[in-house]
């Protein structure tokens, strides 16, 4: 299947296209991990994925885990069906400006 080329100012931005690019290829992120992958603070990275949920791109999840006895969940993060086709339109319009 061919994407559309499309330029998005929303995800240009180097910590957005960097988070969507990550989740391009993981599929899904706990918020941790993400931001230690990616060498950004807490306080970026939730901004960041704020703005990226208002824009209907990534959704995100907080749960209970397992692996901790406290009360404190972890967070996950996924691209949406919007979001997977923002950063692949994305991609490809930054391939073609390479490729003319």
């Amino acid at each position: 299947m061919s994407v559309k080329p499309r330029f998005d100012d929303a995800i240009h931005a180097p910590t957005r296209l960097r988070v969507c690019a990550l989740l391009r290829v993981t599929g899904v992120a706990e918020f941790n991990t993400i931001a230690t992958t990616l060498e950004l603070s807490e306080a970026a990275l939730s901004k960041t994925i704020r703005n990226l949920a208002e824009l209907g791109y990534v959704l995100t999840v907080k749960q209970s885990s397992p692996a901790r006895a406290d009360a404190r969940r972890t967070t996950s993060v996924a691209l949406t069906l919007r979001g997977r086709a923002a950063i692949d339109g994305h991609l490809a319009a930054l391939r073609e400006l390479s490729h003319p």
